[in-house]
């Protein structure tokens, strides 16, 4: 049952990047209106980096990430057409910046697994974080795909804004959506000893696996890796919450 207008909203905290985190705000204005209150606080800014690239030729170009697909873009160099891509969010940032791209729709297991179906006739070139998870390239120069990589981006962590500190002093209910392994860390360490009422949401095993250890009412996880999901699994902690 829907909630009644009046009822205050519940607020969303969001700790992406600055950028991601107010699209997925976005999302969820759309979604569920004033039920719930969308509170941007990255735990992580990106930073572009310009390095050397291996000497190609490259077959094609491997994202594990939207921010990695705005990094390889501002290096302003030449690179193949065709970019391998771990998810739909970052496939659809890499057909905006001109590539052929083909989404996993997945993790990174699910990419490797992917590229194995359908491998390259030629090298790939992983454009990537400097944190990073998944082996990809290992993986693929395990299975006889010659794979290079380069760390084209660099995410700093943050200190969650006052506003996020007040939201997590108080008693009241306070939705967590988290999308890796490492903003669920950075979370967890800034979130100890906090009094609001913790609904987590994981976007994987993975992240889920870093915050269990932390106080929380719930903890969520999403169907599919994607925004999509992560929605989903909002969607039905907010319904399970008690009348305030």
């Amino acid at each position: 049952m829907a909630r009644q207008s009046n009822v205050a909203a519940v607020p969303v905290l969001l700790t992406r990047p600055e950028a991601e985190a107010r699209r997925f705000a976005q999302q969820l204005n759309q979604r569920f209106g004033g039920r719930l209150r969308p509170v941007v606080a990255p735990l992580m800014a990106a930073v572009h980096l310009t390095p050397g690239l291996p000497a190609g030729p490259f077959a094609g170009v491997i994202f594990t990430s939207a921010t990695g697909v705005d990094a390889a873009v501002r290096l302003a160099t030449a690179l193949p057409r065709l970019a391998w891509c771990v998810g739909a969010k970052t496939a659809d940032r890499a057909a905006k910046a001109g590539f052929r791209a083909r989404s996993a729709d997945g993790d990174a297991r699910a990419l490797v697994a992917a590229i194995l179906a359908d491998p390259p006739a030629g090298r790939l070139l992983h454009l990537r974080g400097q944190e990073t998870r998944g082996e990809v390239a290992e993986r693929l120069n395990s299975a006889g795909i010659e794979t290079e990589s380069a760390v084209v981006y660099r995410q700093v962590p943050q200190a969650l804004t006052d506003e996020a500190q007040r939201l997590l002093n108080g008693g009241n209910p306070v939705i967590v959506p988290l999308f890796s392994p490492r903003s669920a860390a950075l979370f967890a360490a800034q979130a100890q000893g906090a009094q609001a009422d913790l609904h987590l949401v994981a976007i994987s095993p993975a992240v889920a696996e870093v915050v269990r250890n932390l106080p929380h009412r719930s903890l969520a996880l999403a169907a599919r890796p994607d925004a999509a999901a992560m929605l989903d699994a909002i969607a039905a902690v907010l319904d399970a919450l008690p009348p305030p």
